[in-house]
C-alpha cells in the first residue's frame, strides 16, 4: 500500500477540482482493495477564490492552505500573498506537488518544489513555454519527475510505452511526434470570419469544458503551440519532429512515429480526469472514472492538415524552440495579454497570434534564472499592450 502526501498549487481551478475528483474516486478504490494507491491531501493553494479553498479543506481534512489574495489574515497554518503558494511548497513535507495555477504566477513554487526533488505533476503550462530550461536542469539535478497532466504530453508518454518518467530524451528511434488539436469552435470557419468572431462565441469549445484563459488558446490553436514547446522539453525532441494535426474527435491524443514507419496512438476520451490520474497514480494503473472508449460505437476518426494562415499559432511554436533563451516567455506573456485585451473587447480575435509573434521577435534575451524569465515577461507585456494602444 502507498500513500502519497499531494499538495496541489491551483486547487479551485478547473483542473484542481478535477484532481480532487480524481483523489476521492482512488481513495474509494483502495478502500474497496482495488488500488494499491492511496492519497492524503496536505496542502492546498489558490489565487483569490476563498469560499471555495475553505469548502475543499473541510471535505478533505487539509490543515494548510495558501492564497494569493485573501480577506481572511495569515496564520501559521493559513499563507497569504504573493509568495503563499511557494512558502506552502517549503515548509510542508509531500511526495507530490500539482502544478496546476494559472499564468507565470505559479512559477516560483513549481520551481521550489523541482528544487526539493518533489515530483511535479505538471498542468501549469507557463512552468515549461517561459521557463524550461531552469526547470529540467533542475530536475535533472534534483531528480524530480516532471508528470505530465495534459492530455496530449499524457498520450505521447504513454504511447511511448516507457516506465520512465520525464524529463526524458526520446532516441534517434523515434521519427517524429504529433499532438493532436480539435480544432476548437473556428475549425471550419473563413480567416474573415474569424476577423470577427466574439468572446462569447470563442468560448463555447465543442469538446472540453476549460476555463477562459485554454478555453480562448484552444480556440486560437496557440493552446497546441504551447504544448509543443512543452513537448521539446519533456521528450527531448527538436522542433523538426514536432507536429500538430486536427483531429475533431478528440480521442487520439498523440501519435508516434518511429523511424522504421510505424505509428503508435493513445486513444481515450476527452476527459481530463484520466491523464490527471495516470500522473498521480504512476506508475500504477488502477481503474479511472472516465471508463474505455467504445471503439464499435466510433463511426470514424478524422484528421486534418493545420491551416497556417488561419491559425499562424504553431508557427511561432516552432520558432520558440530554435530560438530558445526568453522566446518562450516573451510568447506566453504576450499571448496572456492578448486573451484578456480579447475577453475584454479590447482586441480582434485574429490579432491575438500577432501580439505573440510581436513580442518574440522584439526580445532576445539568455534565461539563466527566474528574474531573468520576469523581466522577459514584463517586457512581452508592455510590447502586446503598446499594439493595442496603438
Amino acid at each position: 500500500m502507498t500513500t502519497r502526501r499531494l499538495l496541489i498549487l491551483g486547487s479551485t481551478g478547473s483542473i484542481g477540482t478535477q484532481a480532487l475528483d480524481v483523489v476521492a474516486h482512488v481513495n474509494g478504490l483502495h478502500e474497496r482493495g482495488q488500488s494499491p494507491v492511496r492519497f492524503d491531501i496536505v496542502g492546498l493553494a489558490a489565487k483569490s477564490n476563498e469560499t471555495k479553498i475553505l469548502e475543499q479543506a473541510e471535505r478533505f481534512g487539509v490543515r494548510d492552505l495558501a492564497m494569493c489574495e485573501s480577506n481572511g489574515g495569515a496564520s501559521a497554518r493559513r499563507r497569504v500573498g504573493r509568495d503563499a503558494a511557494e512558502r506552502l511548497v517549503l515548509e510542508v513535507d509531500c511526495d507530490l506537488v500539482l502544478a496546476a495555477m494559472v499564468g507565470i504566477a505559479g512559477l516560483p513554487a513549481t520551481l521550489a518544489a523541482v528544487e526539493l526533488g518533489r515530483d511535479v505533476a505538471l498542468a501549469n503550462k507557463e512552468t515549461l513555454v517561459a521557463a524550461g530550461a531552469i526547470m529540467v536542469a533542475a530536475a535533472k539535478k534534483s531528480g524530480a519527475k516532471l508528470l505530465p497532466v495534459d492530455s496530449e504530453h499524457s498520450g505521447v508518454w504513454q504511447a511511448l510505452g516507457t516506465h520512465l518518467a520525464p524529463p526524458l530524451a526520446c532516441g534517434a528511434e523515434v521519427a517524429k511526434v504529433t499532438l493532436t488539436a480539435s480544432g476548437g469552435p473556428f475549425r471550419t470557419w473563413s480567416k474573415q470570419e474569424i476577423a470577427k468572431v466574439t468572446p462569447a462565441q470563442a468560448l463555447r469549445h465543442p469538446t472540453w469544458s476549460m476555463g477562459p484563459k485554454v478555453t480562448i488558446d484552444s480556440a486560437s490553436l496557440m493552446n497546441k503551440a504551447l504544448e509543443l514547446i512543452e513537448a521539446h522539453w519533456l521528450f527531448g525532441l527538436p522542433a523538426h519532429k514536432l507536429d500538430a494535426v486536427i483531429h475533431p474527435q478528440s480521442i487520439v491524443h498523440a501519435i508516434i512515429e518511429h523511424a522504421d514507419g510505424s505509428l503508435i496512438a493513445q486513444l481515450a476520451a476527452p476527459d481530463m480526469r484520466l491523464p490527471i490520474q495516470v500522473a498521480l497514480t504512476h506508475p500504477r494503473r488502477p481503474p479511472s472514472p472516465v471508463g474505455p472508449v467504445d471503439l464499435a460505437s466510433l463511426k470514424h476518426l478524422d484528421f486534418e492538415t493545420v491551416d497556417h494562415d488561419r491559425f499562424p499559432a504553431i508557427e511561432l511554436a516552432r520558432r520558440v524552440i530554435e530560438r530558445g533563451g526568453a522566446a518562450g516567455a516573451a510568447l506566453n506573456a504576450a499571448n496572456e495579454v492578448a486573451v484578456s485585451e480579447f475577453l475584454a473587447g479590447a482586441r480582434p480575435f485574429d490579432t491575438i497570434a500577432s501580439a505573440a509573434a510581436r513580442a518574440l521577435d522584439a526580445i532576445a534575451a539568455p534565461i539563466h534564472t527566474l528574474t531573468d524569465v520576469f523581466i522577459a515577461d514584463e517586457r512581452a507585456r508592455a510590447v502586446a499592450r503598446a499594439e493595442v494602444g496603438s
